[in-house]
């Protein structure tokens, strides 16, 4: 088994396709069909099942899959450390973030790291926190900006940056405009406009309404922020958001506060448990060193 095996096989499990993962790797596609099946053959194992129109992984080959990623993106650190011992950064980061973060402007965070390494590539996925995190611990995301009171998953170690409460917002129209705050017991009969359940503040709200043992009506499910405050801002139904989601239409909506006990939005980097790639420490210690002064 070599290293080229192992990224033949985790491409052809990322595309589901031996066509498709051949053009990406940049060889024939017999040349690929062949590295399979040598590396099924030394396994003793298949892992792919195989028909005229995607491929599948078997039990043998989802085992080995993650284990893959995990070698692959070690091999990828200990070249990149030997470059950062050489005075060079190169490589690539793979950063997750979700939308609207409001305490860190990721996109201004990657243009000042690339102005200064402009030899690493730089890829951006954009999720909800629950899938940032599955990708991060696959192995297909070195950094991911999350938010939601998330536990800690095995294998990521998380760093908070922020935290603050989050608000109801609603129509100035609304019966509850104008109230300044508003209890739990007034939100049993309202509509709800909110995110699809991988997104953080979804999860928070969630396990707030669950913690009150209160049920809740979710009218319209979104993924994104501007469709979520048009909707409110139509008097469609009212939504629990993080305060930078709230203040985007500041003087527009009624924003009110929420009890005591409401949930907060906690903002926070999560990177895989263990040492992260050169590239990824470099990019998150002037981060971390902001937040922290």
């Amino acid at each position: 088994m070599d290293l080229r095996q192992l990224e033949h096989f985790v491409t052809v499990a990322e595309e589901r396709h031996f066509t498709r993962a051949a053009e990406r790797l940049f060889i024939s596609q017999s040349g690929l069909s062949a590295s399979i099946r040598a590396l099924e053959k030394e396994l003793g194992a298949e892992l792919f099942i195989r028909n005229t129109r995607r491929v599948h992984l078997t039990e043998a080959g989802q085992a080995l899959l993650e284990e893959s990623r995990h070698t692959l993106a070690s091999v990828t650190a200990a070249r990149e450390a030997v470059a950062a011992v050489q005075g060079l950064l190169r490589g690539r980061l793979r950063v997750g973030t979700e939308q609207c973060l409001g305490v860190v402007d990721v996109p201004e965070e990657l243009a000042r790291f690339h102005a200064v390494h402009p030899g690493v590539e730089l890829l951006v996925q954009q999720a909800g926190s629950m899938h940032l995190l599955e990708d991060l611990r696959g192995g297909l995301l070195d950094v991911a900006f999350i938010a939601g009171s998330t536990n800690c998953p095995p294998g990521v170690t998380l760093i908070q940056l922020a935290s603050e409460p989050m608000t109801l917002i609603c129509h100035p129209t609304h019966r509850l405009a104008g109230t300044g705050c508003v209890d739990w017991e007034a939100l049993t009969e309202e509509s709800f406009v909110d995110f699809h359940p991988d997104w953080g503040s979804r999860q928070v709200t969630d396990h707030a309404f669950a913690a009150a043992r209160i049920s809740r009506h979710i009218a319209s499910e979104v993924n994104d922020v501007h469709t979520l405050l048009d909707l409110v801002g139509m008097g469609l139904g009212v939504a629990i958001v993080p305060g930078p989601i709230a203040r985007k239409k500041a003087g527009k909506l009624a924003s009110l506060t929420l009890p005591t006990d409401a949930p907060r939005w906690d903002v926070t980097i999560a990177v895989p448990a263990g040492t992260p790639t050169a590239a990824a420490r470099t990019f998150l210690t002037p981060i971390r060193q902001r937040f922290t002064a």
